[in-house]
């Protein structure tokens, strides 16, 4: 293979319709097809991108979460053991990347494209579940799958090196959901655990009952003086506790988590709005780039 093969050739746009500089940074070069196959196929065992330690931790996720698949509609425990076995690994899989310089472009679609088919397939599952919200599980895992295709595909004409390099000018809530791993981890799991609830709703029959019941009573006998009657009435807190008792530990997870839930999607809708602006953004950019080249042509 000649040096000259691997010469790379720079993605630019221009546009002379007042489109702003610097909304997206470290882009990326273009690398002929054909080259970067020749070098998969070539590569060393010594840095063979297959095997990095963050992607082998995927292909173990993929592995957990095919056996979670295989026990959902027989054991729910074992399901969600593997499940949630295969959703924590995702926060280690970025660590190592990280911590071993070994972050690739494999590893983060691998990444993101296991994230997405789990939680298609567990909806899949609380669809037949819950036949009646078919059509809004259906919904969810179009938004989830069309957002981050779409928000993927516009980074990657737009030159950037990772879809989770977001700067605030473009989106300032995709840029707080991404910019820090913490927050991205809070809201992907708190999501994932919503539905897991969910799941675990369908099998749990069994309320909290006596050991809530008896916290409640604790909880009251030293609230009610505490607080004052005109916030809150003693009347009002014992409903909540008998209410509360009354749920399995499934369904408090569910009302728990069903906020992170509910902002997840809605960073979701944000993300496909501003990946499609973007990508129109794009085709003005080049069209207006044909017409110029027509014109010169023309003269």
């Amino acid at each position: 293979m000649t040096s000259r093969n691997l010469k790379p050739r720079s993605l630019s746009l221009s546009s002379n319709s007042g489109s702003r500089p610097g909304r997206r940074r470290d882009s990326i070069d273009v690398i002929n097809a054909n080259v970067a196959l020749d070098l998969a196929t070539h590569q060393t065992y010594e840095e063979n991108v297959f095997l990095f330690v963050p992607n082998l931790i995927g292909y173990g996720r993929i592995l957990l979460a095919g056996l979670a698949l295989n026990y959902m509609k027989s054991h729910p425990k074992v399901c969600t053991a593997l499940y949630g076995l295969s959703c924590l690994l995702d926060a280690f899989d970025g660590m190592a990347a990280r911590a071993l310089g070994q972050t690739s472009k494999f590893g983060a679609v691998l990444d993101m494209v296991t994230d997405r088919c789990t939680t298609a397939c567990l909806l899949c599952f609380l669809s037949s579940a819950y036949p009646s919200y078919a059509l809004l599980f259906q919904f969810l895992i179009t938004l989830d799958f069309s957002s981050h295709y779409m928000h993927m595909y516009s980074s990657l004409v737009t030159g950037a090196r990772s879809h989770k390099l977001v700067t605030s000018d473009v989106s300032r809530i995709l840029w707080y959901y991404y910019n820090d791993p913490t927050t991205l981890f809070l809201f992907c799991a708190g999501n994932e655990l919503f539905f897991v609830a969910l799941y675990l709703v369908h099998w749990e029959q069994s309320s909290i009952g006596w050991p809530f019941t008896s916290f409640a009573a604790s909880f009251l006998e030293f609230a009610v003086p505490v607080i004052p009657p005109e916030l809150v009435k003693p009347a009002t807190l014992s409903n909540i506790a008998l209410f509360i008792s009354q749920l399995t530990w499934a369904q408090i997870l569910a009302l728990i988590t069903f906020p992170v839930c509910l902002a997840k999607n809605i960073i979701n809708v944000v993300q496909l709005w501003k990946a499609s602006k973007i990508l129109v953004g794009v085709d003005l950019a080049e069209r207006a780039k044909d017409r110029e080249v027509l014109e010169m042509r023309e003269e």
